[in-house]
């Protein structure tokens, strides 16, 4: 009898031990038919200060209540001295719930998984990579020259470890070493899914970027902007800032673009991923916005996928000599959105061009089915 009023005690007391524990409880559902892998969530810094308003920031852990394991996460700040948001990555299967917990405790070192730097010692590029694939555009000193680009290039990879610095290092990186390489070729188009104005049916190219700024780092996540001096549109004077974010297990970077021009209307542009020569498979969608193009593959380097998802109405899509292009506008002074990226068969993930464009499509219903967040 009195082994069972003990047992009772602890059946009591216990859940208040744990829940002694928990400085704020957080809920993410995830309502599709899509299991959500290593996905990057975001909850604003200010709902967790109205739960835990003496949180140490450099003294908590994020728990997953059934495994007991930690959760890797970022202070996202946005190039400001206040936090911003918590990230967290997360997996969660479809039609299910995760149930995580801000505690007092010592973080783990997280594994790096994204990084963007500028580049002076390479003629002023820029790059910037995750752990599935990387990134650069052109800056300011390349311009006028025979390597000048206006797209976004790719640089393939098939580690997850940060490879842009030892890349660079070497000075070899049309070279496979290993680790993947840079066998994609701009020249004087969009490249990976850049864009620009669309005025009097010709693309007004601005020059490279001319100035930076890099607003988190990693672990997580990496977001940057990129500035562009003002130029003739087709007689439309344009400035632009392009916000870059890129996460963790993303084939596809977050594009935010800002325009700033004359008038009232508003102004089309172009998303555009280069074409080449030899057939590809190629994947128009102008009803959710995707672009998809699986390039011919090359006997020694492999096949590189390359898609963009826009977010705003796609008013038309087509393909000229030069590049895959999607149709949209954009008002002054207002942000517009989308994603664009690349895959590379030898990394082993996604192999042909099937997998591909089923990568962009469910992307696609992840962008329209966000997990949701809730704190308790």
């Amino acid at each position: 009898m009195k082994f069972f009023k003990l047992f009772l005690c602890l059946v009591f007391i216990m859940p208040e031990i744990f829940s002694a524990q928990t400085k704020a409880a957080i809920m993410i559902e995830n309502n599709s038919d899509l299991d959500r892998i290593e996905t990057v969530v975001s909850i604003d810094w200010k709902a967790i200060l109205d739960r835990y308003p003496k949180i140490d920031t450099s003294n908590f852990v994020v728990m997953n209540t059934k495994t007991k394991k930690q959760a890797a996460f970022q202070l996202e700040h946005r190039n400001s001295s206040v936090i911003q948001n918590l990230l967290i990555q997360v997996d969660v299967k479809a039609k299910s719930k995760l149930a995580l917990s801000i505690q007092e405790g010592k973080p783990e070192k997280f594994t790096v998984k994204t990084y963007a730097r500028y580049v002076p010692e390479r003629k002023d590029d820029f790059a910037w990579e995750n752990d599935q694939i990387a990134f650069r555009t052109y800056g300011k000193a390349i311009e006028g020259s025979k390597e000048d680009a206006y797209g976004f290039d790719v640089w393939v990879k098939r580690t997850n470890r940060m490879i842009i610095n030892e890349r660079y290092k070497l000075s070899d990186y049309h070279t496979d070493h290993g680790d993947g390489m840079d066998y994609y070729h701009v020249g004087y188009s969009l490249g990976a899914g850049n864009m620009a104005p669309y005025v009097k049916d010709t693309i007004r190219y601005s020059a490279n970027y001319h100035r930076w700024k890099v607003l988190d780092n990693g672990p997580l996540r990496s977001t940057f902007q990129l500035i562009y001096d003002e130029w003739n549109a087709g007689g439309i004077k344009v400035t632009a800032v392009k916000t870059i974010s890129l996460d963790a297990g993303s084939q596809l970077s977050k594009i935010e673009n800002v325009y700033t021009f004359d008038g009232n209307k508003p102004l089309p542009v172009l998303v555009g991923i280069i074409k080449r020569p030899e057939a590809g498979n190629i994947s128009l969608n102008e009803q959710q916005g995707i672009m998809g193009y699986w390039e011919p593959t090359s006997a020694k380097d492999g096949t590189t996928g390359v898609g963009s998802i826009l977010t705003t109405p796609v008013t038309n899509m087509w393909i000229d000599k030069i590049q895959l292009l999607a149709k949209t506008t954009v008002k002054n002074n207002e942000p517009i959105v989308y994603y664009t990226g690349a895959a590379w068969d030898k990394a082993g993930k996604i192999t042909d061009a099937k997998k591909w464009f089923e990568y962009l499509s469910t992307f696609h219903q992840e962008i329209k089915n966000p997990l949701i967040v809730s704190l308790k």
